[in-house]
């Protein structure tokens, strides 16, 4: 059997839409308290590590099952960003992202039986344009509370795409989890069809 380690509607969708069947589980993992433990971790290995904290507390509760951990990091610079908490800090951080190139890093952690047998890490490329403060003010009425819901505070498949100057990278690294890497592991261990 196959798990998610998510509750994430994007990474449910993704999967759903490859065909996969499988169930999802919540991850009991902190993972504001393990990112604070952790301060001298870059955005690449908070990624990591934070995908693979859900995959391993959900594989140690279903140890016969291929469970599926998932997580993405902004960064500007050396700077990471999580989900804004409201409105107003989803304003304040496009604010800060307007006009900048970022990065977008999505990990994925397989594991089995508690133990981590695989992961791979993405990164993709997003220029915000110069957008005006009342175009942010419509964007911001239009999406409303759902811009707390991504890392960014945008969806590019939404109204968020009129943000951007330029996006560069794998589609589903955008979305949240490297989709393509996945499935070729999978199919490698027999879970998916060669």
């Amino acid at each position: 059997m196959i798990i998610l380690a998510s509750t994430s509607s994007a990474r449910k969708s993704m999967l759903t839409h490859a065909g996969l069947r499988f169930s999802t589980a919540s991850p009991m993992v902190d993972e504001a308290k393990l990112v604070d433990e952790h301060p001298n971790w870059n955005p690449q290995e908070t990624a990591h590590q934070l995908a693979m904290a859900k995959a391993l507390d959900v594989s140690s509760r279903h140890r016969d099952d291929l469970v599926i951990g998932a997580d993405q990091v902004l960064a500007l610079g050396d700077k990471s960003f999580s989900k804004p908490k409201s409105i107003d800090e989803c304003r304040n951080q496009l604010l800060e992202l307007r006009g900048k190139p970022h990065h977008l890093i999505s990990a994925v952690v397989c594991a089995r039986g508690g133990h981590s047998e695989w992961a791979e890490t993405c990164v993709a490329s997003l220029t915000m344009r110069h957008f005006s403060t009342s175009f942010l003010d419509d964007y911001l009425a239009a999406v409303g509370s759902d811009c707390t819901t991504s890392v960014g505070g945008y969806k590019i498949e939404g109204p968020g795409i009129q943000l951007f100057e330029s996006v560069e990278g794998d589609h589903f690294t955008i979305l949240g989890m490297p989709l393509l890497p996945l499935l070729k592991y999978m199919r490698t261990t027999g879970e998916l069809q060669s």
